[in-house]
Parts: structure tokens; sequence; C-alpha cells
């Protein structure tokens, strides 16, 4: 038949198992049998918890991707960790500044960045994670913070750097460090805050928590995004 669903092979753990081509890693290990109950997340690309590495029949090099988004193939080898290891600088947001000594201190093997680029490659949010580390180097956090703002924290980023950056900690206290000392109090944001407690906004949080899956991705597509 000319719509007949083709079948490959993929190995899960060593074991093989025969799947639809058409599904995702995550849809193929539950075809196969696999209840997950953990590292399948939103299912949507948004959560980064998914993190899967493979490598293909014949084939030397290790690859990486989110589960949810990658499609399987015939030959492939997969096995899913629970995350990337990465050193995590601890600190009291009060004892530091948006300084470069101080974020030198922080996370000093962003200066080993190599300018190789492997890290915007493998980046399924497809950030320019490079120039935000960059921009970490030079101390301008209001850029880094922009950037980086979509980061799934997924780790994917820090599995192909040969440097041993770990991007997404670095981008996150950039973050931290723009939103406490650089970004200007938001009057908007304070009434907001009190609307809510106040229960005025209750009707739009229950639509949001009975709306399904669709109708969330649109409106957070479509959402307004401020400047």
């Amino acid at each position: 038949m000319a719509d007949e669903i083709k079948m490959v092979d993929i190995f899960l753990m060593g074991k093989r198992y025969t799947v639809p081509e058409t599904l995702t890693i995550l849809d193929a290990m539950e075809y196969a049998g696999y209840q997950l109950t953990r590292g399948c997340g939103c299912r949507a690309g948004f959560c980064g918890a998914c993190a899967t590495v493979f490598r293909m029949a014949d084939d030397y090099e290790l690859q990486v991707g989110l589960a949810c988004q990658t499609k399987v193939e015939d030959g492939m080898y997969l096995a899913q960790i629970p995350f990337f290891p990465g050193r995590k600088a601890r600190f009291n947001l009060d004892d530091i500044e948006p300084s470069v000594a101080h974020f030198a201190q922080l996370y000093p093997e962003v200066y080993r960045c190599l300018g190789c680029s492997s890290c915007n490659k493998v980046c399924p949010q497809d950030i320019d994670v490079m120039q935000y580390i960059a921009y970490c180097q030079r101390g301008d956090f209001t850029r880094a913070a922009d950037i980086s703002f979509d980061c799934l924290m997924c780790g994917l980023c820090v599995s192909r750097c040969p440097a041993n950056i770990v991007h997404y900690n670095a981008g996150l206290t950039a973050r931290r460090l723009y939103s406490k000392y650089i970004a200007k109090p938001d009057p908007f944001l304070v009434e907001r805050a009190k609307a809510i407690k106040d229960g005025e906004m209750d009707a739009e949080i229950d639509e949001l928590v009975t709306a399904d899956n669709e109708k969330l991705q649109k409106l957070y597509n479509e959402r307004e995004i401020e400047k």
C-alpha cells in the first residue's frame, strides 16, 4: 500500500525494537512498551527534560537531541540520561555586583570559550549561545539576559562544549543579575501581582488551567512580548 508506514529498527538500552519511522524518540519508547515517568516533561520542546544521547549504526560520533522532537531513524542506538551534569556556582545575589570581576569568580570557564559554535549548532531553541557567553565575558548582562531568555536548561550545549562551559547556568546568573541590578522596576508588574492576590485574575487563571494543549500553545505563540 502506498500509504503504508515504514517500520525501522531502533535499539533501546541495547535491545532491538521495530517501530514506525514517523514517531519521535519518546513516542517510540512508549510504542515499544516503556512506561515513561521521568524524563518526558512537556513533550512539546519547551521544558528540556528529555535530553537523549544516541548513535547511528556504523557511526562513531555520539549525537544528542530532545527525545520529544527528534524522529527515530533506522539503526538508531538510544540511551536517555537524567540530565547533563554541570557545575552551578553558589552565591548570595545580594553579595555580588553585575561586574566582570564578580562574574569571572563565579564562572571562570566562560573565558575558555574557543568560539567553535558547537553550542549554537546543538541548541534546540536556535539560541545564539556563543554570543550570550561573549556578552557574559564582557559584563554586558542586559544583552546576555535577552539572548538567553528562551533557554530550556536542557544541557545539550554543555554536552558539545570542548571547553566544559556550563552555558545555561552562566546565562541564568546573567538573567538574575540583570533582573536585580539593571532592569527598571515595572509598575505594571506590581499592579498585576496585586490584582492576582486580590482575586481579580481568578477567572483567567481558571481558563488557562482547563485549556487544552492546542489553545495553550496558541496563546503562548501569540503572546505580546514587551520590548
